[in-house]
C-alpha cells in the first residue's frame, strides 16, 4: 500500500488481553448448534491438500473485498503466505459444514514486532449473515496468546465498511499509522 493511497485504508488494533471472549462465545456456540464446525490448519496437518483448499476458499471469499485487486496465483500464494516466516498453521481457523470449507480467519505471527496480524477473515456468500465471521474472529483471537502477545492488528480498505464495523464491534480501535520510511 503506497503513501498516496493511505487515506483509503483503515488500520485497526485489538488488545487481545482485554477482549471479552464471553460476550462473543454465543456466536461460536450458535455455529456449533447449527452444525458448523471449526478447526485449524495445524489440526488438519497443513499439507498440500489443505493448503490448496485454503487457497481456493480465500480466493472465493476475497473476490468482493473493496480495493482487493487481482488474487495471486496458487504458486505466488504459497511463496508469500505459506513459506513466509510469519505463517503459523495454528493461526488459521477454518469453519466447515460437513465436508465443505465455508469460512476462514488467517492470522500471522509477528511476535518479534509485538503483535499478530489478522490477514483475512471471510465466509462463502451462501453462509454470510449467520455470525460465522464473528465466531471465526473470536476463535482466532486466541492465537495472540499462543504467540505471547496481546496486540492484534489488521488493515481494511475504507470501503469495506462491514469488516471494519465487525472489528470495531469486537473491540478493535484505530491503530497508529506507521511512520514513513
Amino acid at each position: 500500500m503506497s503513501e498516496l493511497d493511505a487515506a483509503s485504508w483503515v488500520r485497526l488494533e485489538l488488545d487481545a488481553a482485554a477482549f471479552d471472549a464471553a460476550r462473543f462465545a454465543p456466536y461460536v456456540e450458535n455455529c456449533r448448534a447449527a452444525g458448523i464446525g471449526s478447526t485449524t490448519m495445524a489440526a488438519l496437518g497443513d499439507g498440500p491438500e489443505p493448503r490448496r483448499a485454503l487457497y481456493e476458499l480465500n480466493k472465493e471469499c476475497s473476490a468482493d473485498i473493496p480495493g482487493r485487486g487481482a488474487f495471486s496465483s496458487y504458486e505466488e500464494n504459497v511463496r508469500v503466505r505459506f513459506e513466509a516466516p510469519s505463517y503459523d498453521p495454528r493461526g488459521v481457523v477454518i469453519a466447515y459444514d460437513g465436508d465443505a470449507w465455508i469460512g476462514m480467519s488467517a492470522t500471522s505471527d509477528h511476535r518479534a514486532d509485538g503483535f499478530v496480524f489478522n490477514e483475512m477473515t471471510g465466509v462463502r456468500a451462501p453462509y454470510r449473515g449467520r455470525g460465522i465471521s464473528l465466531a471465526l474472529k473470536t476463535l482466532g483471537i486466541a492465537f495472540a496468546g499462543l504467540c505471547g502477545v496481546s496486540r492484534i492488528r489488521t488493515v481494511h480498505h475504507a470501503a469495506n465498511t462491514r469488516a471494519i464495523a465487525m472489528n470495531r464491534r469486537l473491540g478493535y480501535t484505530d491503530a497508529p499509522t506507521p511512520a514513513a520510511r
